[in-house]
């Protein structure tokens, strides 16, 4: 049977993607790692790898084509021993077809079951580092009777299919990806298969893969999404104005996306806010300090050039360290406590924003930072951001000082615990030691997680931030 080629899912909230460009023809050869197609998705434009070899017969969705439903079929590829010319696209919810293979001289198991393809609101599958695609195969009758429905890993024979990623994080736990519950497309294994497996304990090392979906472990019910307040339509609003006094600009997926988490955020995760005041003049000193030793190249341009927001990310990243119970996430029924400081930065591009993530940024020196920021802000704004640069992390820094903000909210990034919105620096007029006294100052403002941060919490933990900013040499050693 021919392999399916399904739209993968890219990201963790991608729905739809549009096919950009196929990067093989019909006829060519493809090889496991070879990238066959780009996709275009709400946040960037992503190379797809091929996990599977043998032949593209057939290219089902043309390049341009827009938003084309995640696990949607979108070519066949011609497995080893069948005519490419021979396959043909299925019907809408039909197979593909593919001639019958030649009789032996012993009697051949009978012809493998048509797997229905999938329809476009299947779970999607994990978001890797290279994405690839789902693959669906049939087994011959008597095993596919056996490994039908939603079993383990929807095993084939011996075989259990489950994405790179699931099977690499299965292999680093110890665990038998074959005892693992697949919530993929037909059964497939995907990352959030094996990383809910690790937190409920129910795969075990060595365990034997499941014979039959029927001895397979019911999954455990998830709780009821939140019901989300309704908007007014189009047509509503519309309604409201003179004809002729507006222009529509219709939605893009990337606004489309931010639109829908922003309301989920401020319906779903209770925010509170704590502000505080830090002194710049000890950090500016520092920071000009700093820069005015780097080196420089031939054509006079220094090796770095630190920014204030360079130590904001360094210090909530200490920070995190000295209060680790803030360095906490949201995850349903549990909180997790991160062992890294993983920090987000919010990166403004035209018609929408990223935040990309400063992994361990506790270890990393204020130079290093700097220069993986200066790299990521710059992808993110031609969009070719992986989606693991722009997921995970336990808080996030938002940063409209450079505009003149003296203060502001920001809205927190589920499953962040916190996030920091920080203002612009200014001189004020403080009260030192009885007198008047003119510093350098900056307001910032946590946004907190009341499931997660406590308001006590939420205050220990700006605390020791503001320390580390009024006090920055503690940030270089």
């Amino acid at each position: 049977m021919p392999i399916n080629i399904l739209m993968p899912a890219l990201s963790p909230t991608m729905e739809k993607g549009n096919l950009a460009k196929w990067l093989k023809k019909e006829g060519d050869t493809v090889k496991s790692g070879d990238v066959i197609a780009e996709i275009e998705t709400d946040k960037a434009t992503m190379e797809v790898e091929a996990v599977d070899e043998g032949i593209l017969a057939k290219i089902v969705v043309p390049e341009g084509t827009a938003d084309v439903p995640v696990n949607e079929l979108i070519a066949l590829i011609a497995s080893e021993g069948e005519d490419p010319k021979s396959i043909t696209a299925p019907a809408a919810g039909g197979a593909a077809s593919a001639p019958a293979p030649k009789a032996e001289a012993a009697p051949a198991p009978a012809a493998p079951a048509a797997a229905s393809q999938p329809q476009a609101n299947t779970v999607p599958g994990d978001a890797s580092a290279h994405m690839s695609y789902a693959r669906v195969d049939q087994a011959p009758t008597g095993p596919a009777q056996a490994a039908k429905s939603n079993g383990a890993g929807q095993a084939t024979g011996n075989r259990v299919f489950a994405s790179p990623l699931a099977k690499r994080i299965a292999r680093e736990a110890g665990i038998d990806i074959g005892s693992v519950q697949g919530s993929g497309p037909h059964g497939r294994i995907v990352e959030k298969d094996v990383r809910t497996a690790l937190q409920g304990g129910g795969a075990k090392a060595g365990a034997a893969p499941a014979a039959a979906a029927a001895t397979a472990p019911a999954p455990s019910a998830k709780p009821a999404a939140p019901q989300l307040a309704s908007s007014m339509g189009a047509d509503q609003v519309k309604a409201m104005f003179e004809a002729g006094s507006y222009e529509e600009v219709p939605l893009d997926g990337m606004r489309k996306t931010i639109a829908k988490r922003l309301v989920e955020s401020k319906q779903t995760v209770p925010h509170f806010y704590l502000s505080l005041d830090c002194e710049l003049d000890a950090l500016m000193a520092l920071r000009e300090q700093v820069n005015n030793a780097a080196g420089k190249d031939k054509d006079g341009k220094p090796a770095y050039k630190l920014s204030v927001n360079d130590f904001v990310i360094k210090a909530l990243a200490i920070a995190l360290q000295r209060v680790p119970n803030a360095n906490a996430v949201w995850a349903e029924d549990r909180i997790l406590k991160m062992k890294h400081s993983d920090v987000g930065v919010a990166v403004a591009i035209e018609g929408g924003l990223f935040t990309p993530v400063v992994r361990k940024a506790e270890q990393k020196t204020l130079t290093a930072i700097s220069a993986e920021v200066k790299d990521m802000a710059g992808r993110a704004r031609n969009r070719r951001l992986k989606p693991e640069e722009y997921t995970g992390g336990s808080t996030a820094v938002s940063n409209l000082g450079m505009y003149g903000i003296k203060d502001f909210q920001a809205v927190i990034n589920p499953p962040h615990g916190t996030i920091l919105a920080v203002g612009a620096g200014e001189q004020r007029v403080v009260v030192k030691n009885g007198a008047p006294a003119v510093v350098q100052a900056m307001t910032v403002t946590l946004s907190c997680d009341h499931r997660v941060v406590d308001g006590a919490l939420g205050a220990e933990l700006l605390a020791a931030f503001k320390q580390l900013i009024e006090n920055p040499m503690g940030m270089l050693v």
